[in-house]
């Protein structure tokens, strides 16, 4: 079994041969050759396969972007909702056990170091496949990021990639959307000057409720004081003439 350093070694000669090949295909692609689907040839033979007592298959692999490549080359398909779901980077070494009545369970086992970029989502005219243009770089997404985040074109993305490393796949971490009725969808209500008035919950929060009936109002008793009670006394009455 290879020590950890040369599984680590041999892991960033098998990134640096396939982005070789992404590389040349690009090259091929601008130089108007048709396009053809090829195999992965990446064969990484740091991964191992075993089989359990109770008949499950265990095999290690390398993620692509898009599936797990065995120690035989062989590609396993990985559910592009949980690649999507874990923000699986392309490098990682993962586990994939199938179970004997066929099922997949993949884990994550060996995580490549990873760094953040800001791109903006692009969409490819020819393959209407969705890009993210960052650092002078059109990086492969998956359509299941996309989706959840409902993300469009010209949304700036946040993705990551392996750092120090050159790659042809990003993984999607999260999307601003652009300013108008994306914002408002964001949760964001949106005041004079781009002023954040609420949050969509403070805005529709329902107002308290008020008390039935009317409250009664109490009657107001004033204090005769004596000088004026005195003073109403000597008062004459009403139409009389003093003489």
């Amino acid at each position: 079994m290879p020590t950890s350093s040369k599984i680590v070694l041999i892991r960033q000669l098998v990134e640096a041969a396939r982005n070789n090949l992404d590389t040349a295909t690009q090259l091929l692609k601008d130089a108007g050759a048709p396009e053809t689907e090829t195999k992965s040839a990446v064969k990484p033979v740091g991964g191992s396969v075993q089989r359990t007592e109770g008949g499950a298959v265990i095999i290690e692999g390398v993620f692509d972007g898009q599936n797990m490549v065995g120690p035989d080359g062989k590609l396993y398909s990985v559910p592009a909702n949980y690649a999507s779901k874990s923000k699986l980077v392309e490098g990682d070494l993962l586990k994939l056990t199938i179970s004997p009545d066929g099922s997949f369970i993949y884990k994550q086992i060996g995580p490549v170091e990873r760094e953040r970029i800001v791109g903006v989502l692009a969409r490819d005219e020819q393959t209407d496949e969705f890009r993210v243009l960052a650092k002078g770089q059109f990086f492969r997404i998956l359509l299941a990021s996309v989706t959840y985040f409902k993300a469009g074109v010209g949304d700036e993305v946040v993705v990551l990639v392996p750092k120090g490393t050159p790659s042809s796949w990003a993984a999607v971490e999260n999307v601003i959307r652009k300013e108008g009725a994306e914002a408002s969808e964001a949760g964001v209500i949106e005041g004079v000057n781009n002023e954040v008035v609420a949050t969509t919950a403070e805005a529709f929060e329902a107002p308290a409720p008020r008390p039935r009936g009317r409250p009664r109002k109490n009657p107001v008793i004033s204090e005769v004081s004596p000088a004026a009670e005195v003073n109403a006394s000597a008062s004459p009455p009403a139409n009389t003439l003093e003489i």
